[in-house]
């Protein structure tokens, strides 16, 4: 008799993403909302109105990597400049350890641009669709003219607005109104289409489709933020003390007698969340401190007359030991904070003196290699040197050239060189040591390049060089 095949197990297939059912945030007023739509409007007159200020005839904002200088109002920074780049990030990193460590994700929930974006989308989203009810009941029906409208509409403010703010992003590195003319005469370059449309494309698809994704998922910061906090960290958390047991109840009865606390289980903490959790649950990864379920529960329980603060801001700390607002606040100078603190300020302080305080000319001098040295026609000896001159302000600037260091040094005539604002000069400079002092000397000898502004005498660099004698 044949031997039967044994049966296949069938492993089934495990997906890598879990499918979620779409949040729909519903509207919600109250302080910390006002605050989150101050910062909104805040950061976007910043973003969409600095590119436009003019300042000194031109961009008071713009990085012009075509000509390598980045312009912040009278500040014009070179690529020699690049520390000040990697100070500015350690400066950012700082800053973000700092506030997370005393008041956990206020970044994440007032001015990232993945929220604000989010918010200004949902905005247009209700403004058109309707509160949270509404834009379920629409998603569920079935197409019609009606809903095929509104979501047109609605999709066409967001690409309108998507591009606009790809518009924005470019004009910071050329020009926003030669490229605003160049838009209207159809002459863009393929660079500014291409990133136009890639940051458009991205604000479109994060703000419009990603949303909570973007926070739970993909942003790295959600991941490693609990590093940085402590049991003194101000978070958003549910007094569970207080809340629980949950359950509805009539605004007459008495909570206690029916062996309940104060939360009434509506669930509007849940509905008002832009991730869609639930903060009763305790502190997650997910939560990005917007605060929105504070004001509903305020709202909930300002109805119910009972006290405001089932949800609030508070620490772990305060929670388990009833810790009073001012003490969270005398928890929140501790050496964690402290450091931080310092280490910001004296790095702010010290780039801050340097910005200031750094001279608007940038010297670099190489001796001429092809010729060593040369003995002129009156015996003495000359070098050559090329002088390669930046002028890091943007006021036309004339330098007197001299020499010093080595005795009966001079140069071989008077020299000056005029260096246009925010450009680049050279020169060449002839250099003599006197025949009587250069009998006595060999070799390579240590002088310095004094360069001093016509103008301005208080305004002088200093450079060293070496001198070659036979």
């Amino acid at each position: 008799m044949p031997e039967q095949p044994k049966p296949q197990r069938i492993i089934p297939i495990q997906p890598l993403f879990k499918a979620e059912p779409k949040v729909y945030p519903r509207t919600i007023e109250g302080f910390f909302q006002r605050w989150r739509w101050g910062f909104v409007w805040l950061t976007q007159l910043i973003f969409y109105g600095l590119c436009w200020l003019p300042w000194n005839g031109r961009q008071a904002v713009l990085f012009d990597l075509e000509a390598r200088r980045f312009y912040l109002f009278d500040l014009v920074l070179w690529p020699q400049d690049t520390i000040y780049l990697a100070i500015l990030l350690v400066l950012s990193a700082l800053a973000l350890f700092l506030f997370t460590a005393v008041a956990g994700r206020l970044w994440c929930g007032y001015t990232c641009p993945q929220t604000v974006y989010t918010e200004i989308f949902l905005w247009i989203e209700q403004l058109i669709e309707g509160d949270r009810p509404a834009r379920m009941k629409l998603d569920a029906a079935p197409m019609t003219s009606s809903k095929l409208g509104k979501k047109s509409l609605k999709h066409t403010l967001w690409i309108v607005l998507s591009l606009w703010t790809g518009i924005t992003f470019v004009g910071y590195f050329t020009p926003i109104r030669d490229l605003g003319n160049e838009a209207l005469t159809l002459s863009m370059t393929g660079a500014e289409i291409f990133w136009i449309l890639f940051y458009g494309a991205a604000t479109y698809g994060n703000a419009g489709f990603l949303r909570e994704q973007m926070c739970k998922y993909i942003c790295p910061y959600a991941r490693f933020q609990f590093v940085m906090f402590d049991s003194d960290t101000l978070i958003i958390t549910y007094d569970e003390a207080r809340g629980d047991p949950r359950g509805g109840r009539s605004k007459k009865a008495d909570p206690r007698q029916q062996g309940l606390g104060d939360c009434v289980d509506c669930g509007i903490c849940v509905q008002v969340c832009p991730t869609g959790i639930d903060i009763r649950d305790g502190l997650q990864v997910e939560c990005i401190g917007c605060a929105a379920c504070i004001d509903a529960c305020d709202q909930v329980m300002d109805k119910m007359d009972y006290p405001r603060g089932l949800i609030r801001y508070s620490t772990e700390n305060a929670l388990k030991g009833g810790l009073g607002r001012s003490e969270i606040v005398k928890r929140a100078f501790r050496p964690r904070t402290l450091v931080y603190s310092a280490v910001f300020l004296i790095l702010s302080a010290a780039t801050a003196w340097s910005l200031t305080h750094r001279p608007p000319l940038r010297v670099d001098i190489v001796r001429d290699r092809g010729v060593m040295s040369r003995e002129a026609d009156d015996g003495s000896i000359e070098n050559v040197f090329h002088l390669q001159l930046i002028n890091t302000s943007e006021v036309t600037r004339t330098y007197a050239v001299s020499v010093a260091g080595i005795e009966g040094i001079h140069l071989a005539r008077p020299e000056t060189v005029t260096v246009p604002g925010a450009a680049a000069a050279s020169a060449t400079i002839t250099v003599r040591v006197g025949a009587e002092q250069a009998e006595n000397l060999h070799g390579a000898r240590a002088m310095r390049f004094t360069l001093a502004d016509v103008g301005s005498p208080d305004v002088q660099v200093e450079e060293a060089a070496k001198f070659w004698l036979p």
